[in-house]
C-alpha cells in the first residue's frame, strides 16, 4: 500500500478563466480554472478523484476552446505519455493506494489555478476469495449484466481503506469514510467503490443546496456503497442495486448536526415534504448536465431514520 506518494503533473493554462459573477456559496473559488475530461467524465473542481486498477491507462485532456499557453507534465510515478498539447495517457503504478496528481499553470504563483486529481489504485476484483478480501465480506455480483447494460458488469476493483487514509477527501466537500459500507465495523481494511461521476454529482447538488441559503460544509450521507453481502443482511432484494457499484448514495441536509433531514421547505416540519424540496434541487441539477442523470427517490421517516432523497449516477433518468 502506497502512502504518501506524489505524482506531479503540471500543466501551463491560461489564467483568470473561473467565471466572474459567481454567487459565494457556490464556491467558485473552489473551481476548476478550465474543463478538464479524466476518462470521459467531465471535471469542474480544483479537488477530484479518479479509480483505476494496477497498470491501468487514465486518460485525461483539456478540453478547451479558448487560446492556451503551452502544456508540461511531469510524473514522479506512473507512466505518463503525451499524446497531444493538451492530451495524456497516464498509466497508474503496480501498487495500490493513492496518488495525487497535479496540473497548474507554469507561471502561476501559489495554489490559485492548481488542479489536484486524487487517483486511487484499486484493489483488482481477481483478489476476492470466496466472497471476501482479506476477511471484509464482499459477496457475489450477479455474473451476467441487467438486460446487457454494461454498467452492471462486476466491478473491477476495489478502494483500501485503513484508519490512516478514511478522512481523506474524495472532492472538494466528500471524504472516502462518507461512503463506506456499515459492516465489520471496528475491523481494518475495508474496501469500498466510489464513481468520479457521483462524486460530480454530490458536489453539484451540494453546490445548488448552498446556493438556497443552506450553510453546510457537506450533505450527510446516510447510505453509499454496499457490498452484496450486506445489501442481502439487510433484507434488500434487488440484486442490480446502483449502491451495489458505487453509484449511488442515500443523503440528507444537515445543518444543524442533529443527525435528521433539516427543514428546507419552512413549515416547522420535517417530513417527506423536506426531502422533495431537495429532490428538486436534483432535478436542477440533471438538467444542467445530462452527464449526471440518474435516478431519483424522496424517501419518508422512520423509526430508524428521517426523511432523505436517493440519487444516483445510471445514466438514464428514473423516478420514484
Amino acid at each position: 500500500m502506497m502512502r504518501g506518494v506524489t505524482a506531479l503533473l503540471t500543466i501551463a493554462v491560461s489564467v483568470g478563466l473561473v467565471a466572474s459573477g459567481k454567487d459565494a456559496n457556490d464556491d467558485a473559488d473552489l473551481r476548476a480554472p478550465v474543463r478538464l475530461v479524466v476518462d470521459g467524465d467531465v471535471i469542474g473542481w480544483r479537488r477530484m478523484s479518479v479509480f483505476a486498477l494496477p497498470g491501468e491507462a487514465v486518460d485525461i485532456r483539456i478540453d478547451e476552446q479558448r487560446p492556451v499557453h503551452e502544456y508540461v507534465l511531469r510524473s514522479e510515478h506512473g507512466v505518463v505519455r503525451q499524446l497531444t498539447p493538451r492530451r495524456w495517457r497516464w498509466e497508474a503504478p503496480a501498487e495500490t493506494g493513492m496518488v495525487k496528481l497535479e496540473l497548474e499553470p507554469v507561471a502561476a504563483h501559489g495554489n490559485k489555478d492548481r488542479i489536484e486529481l486524487r487517483a486511487w489504485v484499486m484493489v483488482p476484483r481477481a483478489r476476492v476469495t470466496d466472497g471476501s478480501l482479506n476477511g471484509f465480506r464482499i459477496g457475489d455480483y450477479p455474473t451476467k449484466p441487467l438486460k446487457g447494460n454494461p454498467i452492471y458488469k462486476p466491478p473491477p476493483g476495489f478502494i483500501e481503506v485503513t484508519k490512516h487514509n478514511e478522512d481523506e477527501r474524495l472532492s472538494p466537500h466528500f471524504r472516502l469514510k462518507q461512503f463506506l459500507v456499515k459492516q465489520q465495523m471496528s475491523e481494518w481494511p475495508k474496501y469500498v467503490i466510489v464513481q468520479t461521476r457521483l462524486l460530480l454529482k454530490l458536489e453539484e447538488v451540494l453546490a445548488r443546496v448552498r446556493r438556497s441559503g443552506f450553510h453546510v460544509d457537506t450533505l450527510h450521507v446516510m447510505s453509499a456503497y454496499r457490498t452484496p453481502w450486506y445489501n442481502r443482511a439487510i433484507g434488500n432484494e434487488t440484486t442490480y442495486s446502483q449502491h451495489l457499484w458505487g453509484s449511488a448514495a442515500d443523503v440528507f441536509v444537515d445543518e444543524d448536526g442533529d443527525g435528521t433531514m433539516d427543514d428546507l421547505n419552512g413549515d416547522k416540519r420535517i417530513d417527506r415534504e423536506d426531502a422533495t424540496v431537495l429532490m428538486g434541487m436534483v432535478v436542477d441539477v440533471e438538467r444542467s448536465s445530462r452527464e449526471l442523470v440518474g435516478g431519483l427517490g424522496a424517501y419518508p421517516g422512520t423509526r430508524a431514520h428521517g426523511p432523505f432523497v436517493h440519487l444516483d449516477v445510471r445514466g438514464t433518468p428514473a423516478r420514484w
